[in-house]
């Protein structure tokens, strides 16, 4: 069974409207659908655009709000070796955090619910910190296509 160790933080706006069980089931849906088996920890974070910006500004250089950004722990590539399990035995793999404003706007120019959306960013942060990028065009197509197989396994409301 795959060990998770999940900090999950919703800002005080959101914290009614996200169920921390839905973000933990979309989380590891997204691990075992990518073969993850060893245990792991990452850090999930339901920000307003302002939190969202400022890291976008400060970490991207890019001076706007974003959908949602990943902090790996490790650089992780196409081509990279396995996960090296460390001491304890966790692979730590670092952060995403979710712009929940944006994931309302975004779903609501894509005519789905919210939790559809939701489910897309954290299915993405994740896959980013997992050394998924979308930055060509062959592996963009391979992160979609992960992305919606994860996407086909995660019970949002139709």
């Amino acid at each position: 069974m795959l060990k998770i160790q999940l900090s999950i933080r919703i800002e005080k706006p959101f914290v009614r409207l996200v169920s921390k069980k839905w973000l933990r089931q979309a989380v590891k849906l997204t691990l075992v659908h990518t073969g993850i088996s060893s245990p792991v920890e990452l850090g999930l974070v339901i920000a307003n655009d302002d939190t969202v910006h400022e890291l976008n500004r400060s970490y991207r250089n890019v001076d706007n709000t974003t959908d949602v950004i990943a902090f790996a722990l490790s650089e992780r590539g196409a081509n990279a070796e396995p996960f090296i399990t460390p001491p304890d035995d966790v692979i730590h793999l670092g952060d995403v955090i979710i712009s929940y404003p944006q994931a309302k706007r975004q779903a609501e120019e894509q005519r789905h619910p919210l939790e559809k959306e939701l489910a897309l960013l954290v299915a993405h942060g994740v896959l980013h910190l997992l050394g998924y990028d979308h930055g060509l065009p062959e592996q963009g197509e391979k992160m979609r296509a992960m992305e919606s197989k994860i996407l086909d396994a995660i019970k949002t409301k139709q």
